[in-house]
């Protein structure tokens, strides 16, 4: 080996090492990014869904990514995560503001997901084995709890729980990829239905007569409840908006 050749041979061994560690830094940056910008967007959808954040109030880039106490990059990716969900929307030159999606929008998105959750029930009570069943079961069971404890908010949290376990048991993953795209648009007009007066009851006695019917393994019975319990979501909603542009005199 020349000592020009030998010369050039290191170079572009440290060169090769370098542009690895470098690629190997610039994507667990890419990662802490997303990462970041994922809790970011779970932080600002508890605001919409707790009313800190409400239909059309501006998002203050500034001011939340500092109380925040992160930079505003990862900030952004989260807006732009919560704006391909449906629930910011932005403004070119103006900023990003609070999705006001119409009534009729709303009763859309019940309806789809009826459709789409009524058949992960069909296939969950048609394909679930005795180990599903139980995990089912104790679901419910931690659902029961909540609501004898009429805690609102932990019952939400199993029932969101209880949902997400029927799609998995399903087993269809492109049905599955679609619910996950819809779920968090619905998901804050699920939290707000709850609170409806005799809500959390009738809601407990549909999951009870669903759980009845994926004992029984009947898919026909457990797709009409399913569709059923998101037809009766919508219905409690819509009392609320109805309450609020028309209230009593």
């Amino acid at each position: 080996m020349t000592p020009l050749f030998g010369i050039v041979y290191v170079y572009d061994v440290y060169t090769l090492a370098w542009y690895r560690l470098a690629t190997v830094e610039l994507a667990m940056i890419t990662i802490q990014v997303e990462s970041l910008a994922q809790e970011i967007a779970k932080r600002i959808r508890e605001m919409i869904r707790k009313g800190t954040l409400k239909k059309g109030d501006r998002i203050v880039e500034k001011s939340l990514s500092q109380a925040m106490g992160i930079s505003r990059t990862p900030f952004r990716e989260a807006l732009r995560l919560l704006s391909s969900e449906g629930l910011v929307e932005l403004v070119p030159n103006k900023g990003a503001y609070v999705a006001q999606p119409s009534m009729k929008d709303i009763r859309e998105m019940f309806w789809v997901m009826g459709i789409l959750e009524g058949k992960c029930a069909r296939l969950c009570a048609k394909r679930t084995d005795e180990e599903g069943l139980k995990k089912l079961d104790d679901l419910y069971r931690k659902l029961e709890k909540q609501y004898q404890e009429k805690n609102h908010e932990g019952y939400m949290d199993v029932n969101h729980r209880y949902h997400s376990l029927v799609q998995d048991l399903a087993g269809n993953k492109i049905l599955s990829e679609v619910i996950d795209n819809l779920r968090q648009k619905i998901l804050l007009y699920r939290y707000r239905q709850i609170y409806q007066p005799d809500r959390l009851k009738a809601s407990m006695q549909e999951h009870s007569d669903l759980q009845k019917a994926f004992r029984r393994k009947n898919p026909a019975e457990a797709e009409r409840l399913m569709k059923e319990h998101l037809k009766r979501q919508w219905e409690a909603l819509e009392s609320v908006y109805t309450e609020t542009l028309n209230p009593p005199r």
